[in-house]
Parts: C-alpha cells; sequence; structure tokens
C-alpha cells in the first residue's frame, strides 16, 4: 500500500511545501520511502529517498523543488522494493518526459517486462511494478506519434494501459508540457479523490491524492472521487478533464481499506471510513449477541488506534464498559508489514503497554482490526494476561483473513497467515486467547456498502479467496508465496545489472 498525491497551482505558485505537508497526512500509507517531482519550465526536479517524509526531506532539499506542478509519494515495503532506487515517483525521459507515482500492484508484471523489453524495446532499471507501469504508459502514449500531445493523447494511452495491465492501480503522473494526469485500475480497487480550492487570485487549483484526508489539511473541498476505468489530467493553467478510458468498468472497491489502512476521517468512494467502522462494531456486537448470550465481558479494550472506532461501538451496544488498556508509542511503524517474526515481536512490545490497573481481575474482550499472522494478536493477549486479566477474549472487526492480498496490500503468503486452513478456535489457541469472534463477511460488506448507494460489491478476496480480475491463477499464487515469505524477505538482495532488464520481475 501506497500513498500518492500531486497539485497544480493555477496561480504559478509553487506547490513543494504543499506536496510535503500532504506526504505527512498520508504518511501512514507508507513508511519506507518518500518522493517528490516539481515541474517548472520544461524541467523535472526530484527529491526521493527510504525514510519517513520528515527524514527524507531537508531545507536544501525543498529549495531546489521548483514549480507549480508536482506530485509526490510515499511506499510502504513490499517484498522486493528495499533499494532506495525502487522509492517513486519514477521519470522516463521519452517520449516527452514523463513522472509517475502508483499505488497498487500489477498482477501481469512479468508478462509486461518482456513485453517491454522485446517489443516497446524499453529499459526497465527496478525490480518495481511501477517503473513497468510508467513505461506501458509512455510507450502508448509515444504511440499517438505526435510532437505535441493534449488531453485527448493521455486518454488515449491509458485507454491502451488499461487493455495490457492487470491488477489494482492508482496512478498520479506529469507529462511535460501538458500537465498532471491521474488514473484508476476498472475495478477502483486502490483510492483516488479529487480536489479543488479557489486560490488568491480567483483562479481553482486542483489536487489528486489517495485519501481524502490530504485534501482537508491542505484547505481543498471533495470535488469527485475517480471513477473505475476514468482518467483525468489537469493543465497548468487549471482547466481539468475526466473521461472514462475502459469499457466495462465495475465499481469493485478493496474493503480491506476502510478496515485498516484508511484513516478513519478519510472519505472514500463518497463512504466515511469512520461510520463504516462504527457500522463493523453494532456488527460484531449483533454477532456477539445473537452467538454468545450472557457473555461474561467486562470491559472492552481497543488495540490501537485503526480498532477503537469499533470497539466504542460495541462496547455501547453491549452496554459494557470501554476502556483504553493500551497506550501505544506513535512512533514504531504498522506491524504486519515488517519483514521478519523476530522483527514483529520485537516492535509489539515496544509499540504497546498495557496499564495494569485497567486489566487486573477482568474478563477482557479484546477488540482489533484484523488478525493476519497472529504474531501481535499473540503478543498482545499475553500482555493482557501479565497486566493480570482473569480472561482474554478476542474480537476481530474483519473476518478470517485467509487468503493472500494481490492487489497491492503485501499481506504474507497464505502458510503465514495464521486463519489458513485454520478453524477460529485453532486460530484462539495460537494466539493464547479463551475465546475468538470473527466478523462475518456478509455484515463487513453490509457495513461499509450501506454508506453507499453507488457501490453493491468489493474486493474482499483476503476474506474469500475470490479475485475480481478474475486472472488469479494458482501458479500465481505460488510464485508470489515463494517472493513474499518471510525466508524470501529476509534473504532478498538489491540486483546486480545483470539482473536488471530482461528478467525483471514484478514488486
Amino acid at each position: 500500500m501506497c500513498g500518492v498525491v500531486g497539485i497544480v497551482s493555477a496561480m504559478g505558485a509553487p506547490v513543494n511545501q504543499e506536496i510535503y505537508d500532504a506526504l505527512t497526512i498520508l504518511q501512514h500509507r507508507g513508511q519506507d520511502a518518500a518522493g517528490i517531482v516539481t515541474h517548472q519550465g520544461g524541467r523535472f526536479y526530484q527529491r526521493k529517498e527510504n525514510g519517513l517524509v520528515k527524514d527524507v526531506f531537508r531545507t536544501r532539499h525543498m529549495r531546489d523543488l521548483h514549480g507549480s506542478t508536482g506530485l509526490g509519494h510515499v511506499r510502504y515495503p513490499t517484498a522486493g522494493s528495499s533499494s532506495s532506487s525502487e522509492a517513486q515517483p519514477f521519470y522516463v525521459n521519452s517520449p516527452y518526459g514523463i513522472v509517475l507515482g502508483h499505488n497498487g500492484n500489477l498482477t501481469n508484471t512479468e508478462q509486461l517486462s518482456q513485453e517491454i523489453y522485446q517489443q516497446d524495446l524499453r529499459h526497465l532499471n527496478t525490480n518495481s511494478d511501477s517503473e513497468v507501469l510508467l513505461n506501458v504508459f509512455a510507450h502508448e502514449l509515444m504511440n499517438q506519434k505526435k510532437l505535441f500531445v493534449d488531453q485527448k493523447d493521455i486518454f488515449n494511452a491509458v485507454r491502451s494501459v488499461h487493455r495490457r495491465v492487470r491488477g489494482g492501480y492508482a496512478a498520479i503522473g506529469i507529462v511535460s508540457g501538458v500537465g498532471l494526469f491521474a488514473f484508476r485500475d476498472p475495478y477502483a480497487l486502490r483510492p483516488l479523490i479529487v480536489g479543488k480550492r479557489v486560490n488568491a487570485a480567483g483562479s481553482t487549483d486542483y489536487m489528486i491524492a489517495s485519501e481524502s484526508v490530504a485534501l482537508d489539511g491542505l484547505g481543498f473541498t471533495r470535488y469527485r472521487d475517480v471513477a473505475p476505468g476514468e482518467a483525468v489530467v489537469v493543465t497548468p493553467e487549471g482547466q481539468i478533464f475526466f473521461e472514462q478510458c475502459h469499457d466495462n468498468p465495475v465499481y469493485s472497491p478493496c474493503i480491506f481499506e476502510f478496515v485498516y489502512f484508511a484513516r478513519p476521517d478519510s472519505m472514500i468512494d463518497d463512504i466515511s471510513v469512520y461510520k463504516s467502522r462504527l457500522r463493523m462494531g453494532e456488527k460484531l456486537a449483533e454477532k456477539i449477541q445473537r452467538e454468545w448470550q450472557g457473555h461474561d465481558i467486562d470491559v472492552v479494550m481497543p488495540i490501537p488506534d485503526t480498532s477503537r472506532t469499533s470497539a466504542l461501538q460495541l462496547a455501547a451496544m453491549l452496554n459494557v464498559p470501554y476502556r483504553e488498556g493500551f497506550i501505544k508509542n506513535r512512533y514504531i511503524g504498522r506491524t504486519f508489514i515488517m519483514p521478519g517474526q523476530t522483527q514483529r515481536k520485537k516492535s509489539v512490545r515496544q509499540k504497546l503497554n498495557a496499564i495494569d490497573l485497567e486489566f487486573e481481575g477482568k474478563n477482557v474482550l479484546l477488540v482489533d482490526d484484523s488478525i493476519v499472522r497472529g504474531t501481535t494478536s499473540g503478543e498482545i493477549v499475553q500482555m493482557a494476561r501479565d497486566a493480570g486479566a482473569k480472561n482474554v477474549y478476542f474480537a476481530s472487526a474483519a473476518p478470517a483473513v485467509r487468503y493472500p492480498y494481490v492487489y497491492g496490500i503485501d499481506m504474507p503468503s497464505a502458510s503465514e497467515l495464521v486463519a489458513n486452513n485454520r478453524t477460529t478456535e485453532e486460530v484462539a489457541a495460537f494466539i493464547g486467547a479463551d475465546k475468538l469472534i470473527y466478523q462475518d463477511l456478509d455484515d463487513l460488506v453490509e457495513a461499509v456498502g450501506a454508506g453507499s448507494e453507488l457501490i453493491s460489491s468489493f474486493d474482499t478476496s483476503c476474506f474469500s479467496g475470490v479475485y475480481v480480475t478474475g486472472d488469479i491463477t494458482p501458479e500465481y499464487l505460488a510464485s508470489i508465496d515463494k517472493s513474499r515469505n518471510d525466508d524470501a524477505k529476509t534473504q532478498q538482495k538489491t540486483p546486480t545489472p545483470e539482473a536488471i532488464g530482461l528478467h525483471n520481475q514484478g514488486s
């Protein structure tokens, strides 16, 4: 999962600081690397490196980011993306000069890598599927065979991208001489929203971002979400153009955005993430009332931060006290995307500390947004016992995660998912809980979908094993299992120059 943002200042004001500010707001979507590219007078100016936004950019870097059009990216670590050379945005000089940042994952990267080398006669320099996406777009734009291109040519290129590319992708880029552009995959798997703001000169600035919170923080109002398969172009003068570039778009956004990744104060496809999580808590409470009548829960506690909203509503529905039993160290990153079990176990204890007085002698229901590997959950259950809890129950606001996610969230191989081939009782035993309650999938879909009149289906593949793109085979899952398991991540090295090019593999 990554975060992308692009801004056009129609009055010609510098956008470097605002892109920086937007990236800090989107930092939860990626903590591994950050990058900004701006454009002025036919030239691109770039700074990108591994690290948090605040560490990557210094005053001397910001001074060198000239221009009133720019884009930024924050990346989280996935298999094959530990090198700083894979920080985004990416740049190609042919045709015209193009930069692009991408959130998502392409599922036919290997095939595209071969095509790019053998047919398009283009070179790949990293293992990133984002570089693949950029080169596919660049090739299709070059096929317009024009010295000067406009928004219509970009829309035609995006149509060709949709025909060649599979998977989940929300991309923002700049074509020198044309302006900012963005497009979203035909299923709208990854979020992308447009905002606008009237500037001091009376013209309109535009911003495109992964989440609406980035718009809010910079004084932009929500204009509209980019529809599935749609593309948008914003000229340097502030003209904006939208066009549908796919023949059969289907709204089926990733439901895990609402469960875990997105900030609760975001709106995604006109659905409030906060309200969705409230309804998740209601559905979970209804299940407990239905299947565990006469429960002996003394207190409900969230595992901060993502589960707070669901836990608060669950406690209210059960008429049980809500307490904050864990205090979070906010300087520790998200643990399920950290490579290696040892690092994850260590970070859990560094990230959370229990308030013993809230646990002593009580039957505690811990609420989390989901359970992935079970490593974090097991450590937290043990922390609750060490703090004096009498019984430790565990509730997940999401169903059991049984299948790998292939559209842009680096969930582990199936063998490392704690619920894969385990019953609920076996997972409870694995994490050491006295009882485990999972959200039902139908209830989750209803909780999120109740906020929309437009969307009737979601991608639920990590829970159901049904992949909406229809191209995910057992062989593909086996290949990502080999690249995503902890052993592969531990042994992974930056590729040598000889390994780059024709033999590039997707991230």
